[in-house]
Order: C-alpha cells, then sequence, then structure tokens
C-alpha cells in the first residue's frame, strides 16, 4: 500500500504518432489521422510499496490537430485536483466525478459533451489509474473487489433514472453475484474476445486488405472489421476480398464511420447484405437517435452498433429507448471516465443489450479492455457475442500493453488503468518539438 500523500501537480502533454504516413486508421470521414494524445499525469509527494512514485496516467484520444485544444481543456480542471488528498480521493471517486461534471462554468461549454466532458473524463480515469496504482491491483481487479452498493455509489443516476434507477442497479449487481468466481476462472484461463479492425483501414490497397484479413483469421480472431462509405463499387470489391480471404466462419463488421445520410444508410448496408455482415457501424450521425432507429428497422437482420461518439450515459438511455441500437460500443476516453462508462455497462444490462467497446485508437485497448472484464465478472456475467476491438500499433508505446493471443485479450496484471506511457516516446511524439516531429510529420 502507498504512503500517504498529496496530488500535488497535474501535467498535460500533446502528444501524437503520425499514423497519416500509412493510412493506418484511415475511414471514410478521417482521410488522414495521426492517433493522437492529450495525456495526463496526476502527479503527488508520496511513494507506493516498492518505492515508485504515486501517480496516475490517463488520456484523452484524438486524430491530430485539435490536440492543442483538448490539452488546454484538461488543464482548466486543474484546481479541481491539485492539493487533494490522495487517500480522500480515492474514496470518493464518485463523488469526484459528479463534482466535475457540475463545475457550472467548465460545463457550459458542453455540456457533458464534446471535448470538455473528454477533458473530464481524462481526469476521472488518471484518478482511477492513481487509486488503483495506490492499491497495486489492475483497475478491473479494483472494481471486482467493490460491493454492489460501492459501483452504485459511483455512477452519477441523474438524467437516467427514468431507465434505470439506483435500486434497480443495485438488484442487476447483486443479480449477477452468483457465479463470480467461476466467471473470473474462465477469464484467466480463456481471456476476453477480440475482434480486429488493422486489416480494414480504408486507405489500405486491396492486396494489403487481403494479406492482413488472412493473417487476422489465422491469428485466431472471431471478427474482422473493414471501413466501408466511399464508393460503392469499392465497397463491394473489399468486401468480397476480405470475405475470401477470412472464410465463411470468421465474422465480417463493416463501418461507415458516420458517413450517411439515413436512407442513404438503409439503401448501402442492403447492397452489402448479401456479405453475411456481422454489424454495420456508426451508419448515420452519432447523435442521430431516431435515425439510427430508423436504420435499424430498415437493415435488419444487419445488426446497428454505435457509441465510440456517444457524448453521454443520456444519449445512451435514449439509443436503448428507442430501439436504436443492438450492440452498445463504450469507448474508454470519449464519456466521464470509468463512472460514466459504468453507468453505460449497466444501461446496457438493464437493455439486454451486448457491449462491444470502441479501441481503435491510442490507448484505447490499454484502457478499456478494464471494462470488460469487470462487465463480465460483475455486471452483465457474459462474454457471449460480445468482443473488444483491437488495433494492432502504438502499444509499444505503454509501459504495461494489452497481450491478445490467438484472439482474445489476456487479463491485465499490471497496476492501474495501463495508459501509462514510456517517458522516451512522450518526449519523441510530443507535438511540435519532439523529435518525430522535428523530422517532419502530417499535423
Amino acid at each position: 500500500m502507498a504512503t500517504a500523500a498529496t496530488i500535488t501537480g497535474l501535467d498535460v502533454v500533446d502528444v501524437r504518432f503520425p499514423t497519416s504516413r500509412f493510412l493506418d486508421g484511415s475511414d471514410a470521414m478521417n482521410p488522414d489521422p495521426d492517433y493522437s494524445a492529450a495525456y495526463v499525469v496526476l502527479r503527488t509527494d508520496g511513494d507506493r510499496a516498492d518505492g515508485s512514485p504515486l501517480d496516475g496516467h490517463a488520456l484523452a484520444f484524438t486524430i491530430g490537430r485539435g490536440n492543442d485544444v483538448q490539452v488546454a481543456a484538461i488543464r482548466a480542471l486543474e484546481h479541481h485536483v491539485v492539493g487533494r488528498d490522495v487517500d480522500e480521493l480515492a474514496a470518493d471517486l464518485g463523488g469526484l466525478a459528479r463534482g466535475l461534471a457540475r463545475d457550472s462554468q467548465f460545463r457550459w461549454l458542453g455540456p457533458e459533451k464534446g471535448i470538455a466532458h473528454m477533458a473530464l473524463g481524462a481526469v476521472v480515469n488518471a484518478a482511477w489509474d492513481l487509486a488503483s496504482r495506490r492499491a497495486e491491483l489492475p483497475l478491473w481487479r479494483f472494481l471486482v473487489e467493490m460491493t454492489p452498493e460501492q459501483i452504485v455509489a459511483l455512477v452519477d443516476f441523474r438524467h437516467i433514472s427514468d431507465a434505470l434507477s439506483p435500486d434497480q442497479a443495485l438488484d442487476l449487481l447483486r443479480a449477477a453475484a452468483p457465479g463470480r468466481a467461476a466467471r473470473l476462472a474462465d477469464l484467466e484461463t480463456n481471456g476476453y474476445p477480440a475482434y480486429t479492425t488493422g486489416a480494414g483501414w480504408l486507405g489500405y490497397d486491396d492486396a494489403k486488405l487481403e494479406r492482413l484479413a488472412a493473417e487476422a483469421a489465422a491469428r485466431g480472431y472471431r471478427q474482422v472489421k473493414l471501413k466501408v462509405g466511399a464508393d460503392p463499387a469499392a465497397d463491394e470489391r473489399r468486401l468480397r476480398i476480405a470475405r475470401g480471404a477470412i472464410g465463411p466462419d470468421v465474422g465480417l463488421a463493416v463501418d461507415a464511420n458516420q458517413i450517411w445520410d439515413v436512407d442513404e444508410a438503409i439503401a448501402r448496408v442492403n447492397a452489402l447484405a448479401h456479405h453475411d455482415l456481422a454489424w454495420i457501424e456508426e451508419p448515420t450521425s452519432p447523435d442521430d437517435v431516431l435515425g439510427h432507429a430508423r436504420i435499424r428497422a430498415g437493415v435488419s437482420p444487419v445488426p446497428v452498433a454505435t457509441g465510440e461518439h456517444m457524448h453521454n450515459r443520456v444519449m445512451a438511455k435514449q439509443f436503448l429507448q428507442a430501439g436504436a441500437l443492438d450492440v452498445l460500443q463504450i469507448d474508454a476516453a470519449r464519456v466521464g471516465g470509468v463512472n460514466e462508462n459504468l453507468a453505460m455497462l449497466l444501461l446496457a444490462a438493464a437493455f439486454g443489450v451486448r457491449v462491444c467497446p470502441h479501441a481503435g485508437g491510442v490507448g484505447l485497448c490499454e484502457m478499456v479492455q478494464h471494462l470488460s472484464f469487470f462487465d463480465a465478472v460483475a455486471v452483465s456475467g457474459t462474454t457471449e457475442g460480445r468482443m473488444i476491438e483491437h488495433v494492432d500499433h502504438l502499444h509499444e508505446h505503454f509501459v504495461d500493453p494489452v497481450t491478445v493471443v490467438d484472439g482474445r485479450y489476456l487479463l491485465p496484471t499490471g497496476h492501474g488503468l495501463n495508459g501509462r506511457m514510456h517517458q522516451e516516446s512522450i518526449d519523441r511524439h510530443r507535438f511540435p518539438d519532439g523529435a518525430e516531429w522535428r523530422a517532419g510529420g502530417a499535423s
């Protein structure tokens, strides 16, 4: 256990990786992304039991320009955490999240959406990393060891209690208690299913797509996802190539990244449905709840997946109430941190909807895996039909990178949220003065 400590500083660094050079991450709406992190460190004056610094690490994910704005938003929250006692903070992470979300002057920039809410989430996640590193536990285990009452106390039920009350959430968590030990043992042995997007970026040529899709199937992934939404003929050709490479028994999902209007989405998905689609992801604007509901009805039985740009728990509630999705895709860095993602996991469980997290970005795989492992043990109690997105790049920059073997995430054992980056990676990719950018980058 760590020594008593106080938070002495909040550091934020603009870190960008020039992924646009090879079109990694490219899709219909984002043709040239540079995967980037507004990287947060909560510094304290304490040490852990092993003598290492007691601090907390997290990030907000962006795709290049605008990361500087994200950094500035995070810095604007410094006064909420600097000077606070670490023990008191760790004992009331629900209060921290609610306090940040209810800062009236700051939330006016949102409220509870966009850059302001992502900034809040980065600070909250850094506090969770700090608390779980202080306890010398991986975050998923830190959560699993909490009681149902403690979990419910972490969630802000304001604006969602018409769909899920604290008592209903408590009932869900208590109902999941039987069999927890057996489910954990299974996860320790078999891990959590993954799917890959790494083969299907829109900027990849056909030969690269075919090679990477075949490699993904050979490596044990049971689902591959392709970006679509540019030229209809190209979409048809690329799906035909991918299906030929992975065979009939591997799932093939598609992601339009918001590019279509509602009627166009219905027509385009139905034209591709003969490829036996595992789902259509973000077929239209991520804010259009009723549009997604129309699309879901119009493309059935192809499932609709969305959530990586879902602003907050209120939108999650509305999508679920409207029957507008089949798969909820939470994101570790989009909403208000661990607390709000717990609310979304509980909402999904209440509505019987499966959760397959978005993790297509730097650090997202490392962080969101903890939420899925916790969900499988303590909330939904299952991995059936569920999987975590995996993109096989940039993990080398993290101290505790994800481990995926035979298409399955292995339980993380490193302490904390696993969003901590190597200092040399930060220094090299700091924008605009890091060595990688002095050598000439795209942002």
